[in-house]
């Protein structure tokens, strides 16, 4: 196991912000940290990085306590935060050189490092060129490769895709795939589930400075009864039977409609094909539908309630 988390807590006078928190990150696994405004996630990978001091418990990366100061845990992290980190008035290439100073590198070896981030994040055409000429998500790729400067054994990436265009992000997404292919280790956290569930195989969900759900995506969408949804849009709106009769099918566990569209919810998607089959012989013809599998968004608002986070 590369990082562990045992029981951290962190108090603001009252408030508990984080109580308790405990999760592990193998070697080459990347853990998605999702969770609501304000349920901890921040705090607790500020922890981790050892830029607050825990009230409790224990952080420890390849075998050694991670705490404030300097430490040999601490240099093998890098941290890409949510609030750009750059120098406006240094070219990217003047900033790479000033962080990876910074991490210790020079001569040769921080030449050849700052060379191969720049690659790495498709900056290496605009290493002359000043940050402020960037757009967010070429500041953000910049951020990326600073954190990366030193090889950390484990990069933490808090928000690292917000405010940024979707040709950005998926510009993001391709170098994270590429040092996920290389081995690194990530946790990446996220208020957009579709990112998570496109880079994580493995899931923390905290809320209220506690950890809901510590799993595989596989066994977080065996938490719902419906692991499947069937999108059906009819001829002309159901009748009570009808609707009576899709919700007595087999695998069906719940049918809303508004006027003519039907939103069926399946215990797996194994049980579309014989709903359909039923549907298209009751005599309201089908225009169209669609299917498609219980999402990590729905996961999320089962767990961790709809209502608003200020």
């Amino acid at each position: 196991m590369l990082l562990n988390v045992e029981q951290v807590c962190k108090s603001y006078g009252a408030r508990k912000a984080v109580d308790g928190v405990s999760f592990s990150v193998r070697r080459g696994q990347t853990v998605g940290l999702i969770g609501p405004n304000g349920a901890g996630k921040s705090t607790t990978v500020s922890m981790i990085c050892g830029l607050l001091r825990a009230d409790g418990g224990s952080i420890t990366l390849d075998g050694e306590v991670i705490g404030q100061g300097a430490s040999a845990a601490k240099q093998k992290i890098g941290f890409v935060p949510q609030d750009l980190a750059l120098y406006e008035d240094l070219s990217a290439l003047e900033n790479l050189r000033l962080f990876g100073a910074l991490y210790g590198l020079s001569g040769a070896r921080l030449k050849e490092r700052c060379a191969q981030a720049l690659a790495l994040v498709n900056l290496a055409d605009r290493a002359a060129d000043l940050p402020s000429s960037f757009s967010g998500g070429m500041k953000r790729r910049l951020n990326i490769a600073a954190a990366l400067l030193h090889e950390p054994q484990l990069l933490i990436l808090d928000e690292p895709t917000v405010g940024v265009d979707p040709q950005s992000r998926n510009a993001i997404f391709d170098t994270l795939e590429a040092l996920q292919a290389q081995g690194r280790s990530l946790i990446y956290t996220s208020h957009y589930m579709e990112e998570v569930e496109r880079l994580a195989d493995h899931i923390v969900i905290i809320d209220h400075g506690k950890v809901l759900a510590d799993e595989t995506p596989a066994a977080l969408y065996q938490r719902l009864p419906a692991q499947a949804a069937l999108q059906v849009e009819l001829a002309g709106e159901p009748s009570a039977a009808l609707l009576s009769g899709v919700q007595s099918l087999e695998g069906v566990k719940g049918v809303e409609h508004n006027g003519a569209s039907l939103s069926i919810a399946l215990l797996d998607t194994a049980h579309a094909a014989p709903v359909l089959a039923w549907l298209s012989g009751q005599g309201n013809p089908l225009l169209h539908f669609s299917t498609a599998r219980t999402s990590l968004e729905n996961i999320f608002l089962n767990l961790t309630g709809r209502s608003l986070r200020d």
